[in-house]
């Protein structure tokens, strides 16, 4: 097994960025296709946990003016061999100044790359806590 696949990376930074551009536009037929229609589909906010895709589909719909205003600071893949990736994304929300991170794994399915589980938080303060 090949780990960190350059092309991979390349590829799931691609769908990263075209998914953060939907994200900020609150383009949810386009949010929508990046993630994984599957039952087994995961998705932790930052004050909700989604358990399948409907009901991932289903808040995106319900949330009143989509994700908060942020810009993207930081953005690291690791391939995990040709057919899974994980991002880890850190944002800072425009509104409120606070530093957020995004983990979201990435399937490569007979579609294109869909996320299969994602987790998005805010820190508690801002210091740059790199490790």
């Amino acid at each position: 097994m090949v780990i960190h696949d350059e092309a991979v990376v390349a590829q799931v930074e691609a769908a990263v960025s075209a998914y953060e551009q939907a994200l900020i536009t609150n383009d949810l037929e386009a949010l929508d296709s990046f993630f994984w229609r599957s039952e087994h589909t995961v998705r932790l906010g930052v004050s909700e946990n989604l358990y399948g895709f409907e009901a991932i589909a289903a808040f995106r719909l319900g949330r009143t003016g989509g994700s908060p205003p942020r810009v993207r600071t930081s953005t690291h893949v690791v391939a995990l061999g040709p057919d899974v990736a994980v991002a880890h994304v850190e944002f800072l929300r425009e509104d409120t100044g606070r530093v957020g991170r995004q983990s979201q794994t990435w399937l490569r399915t007979d579609q294109g790359w869909k996320v299969a589980s994602a987790h998005v938080s805010l820190l508690q303060s801002a210091p740059d806590q790199r490790g």
